[in-house]
């Protein structure tokens, strides 16, 4: 059961991943329906992240995990000046892009690292 819940939260993770693609993509053509989708994609992608902590204990990873933390926070600043119609949510959102790819590359290798230290010192 826990299995499938993951699976689950893992595909709508990278749905509203590819949502939020979408509609920001969307948004030089259809910017009213844009910013709801937006609205909803940011959502869900920021409560998945915040559901799903950095299970280890090192200093690092946790601080990696506080980049995605502010990461979905400018997301969501973004979406609300998109939807105010304020130029400024693309720089919000390309600074959220680049501490999210910072992080995605660098939490696993770091969670790695743990998990080999805790089975060399066993």
């Amino acid at each position: 059961m826990r299995i499938m819940k993951n699976n689950i939260k893992s595909i709508l993770y990278k749905i509203a991943a590819i949502s939020i693609l979408v509609f920001t993509v969307a948004f030089s053509f259809i910017p009213s329906v844009a910013v709801w989708g937006m609205v909803v994609s940011v959502s869900l992608f920021s409560a998945i992240t915040l559901t799903t902590p950095y299970p280890g204990n090192s200093i690092r990873g946790k601080r990696l995990f506080s980049f995605q933390v502010i990461a979905c926070l400018l997301m969501v600043v973004a979406t609300f000046l998109m939807y105010k119609g304020r130029n400024e949510w693309p720089l919000l959102l390309l600074i959220s892009a680049f501490l999210f790819f910072y992080s995605s590359i660098a939490l696993p290798k770091e969670l790695e690292k743990e998990k080999n230290k805790e089975f060399n010192s066993k």
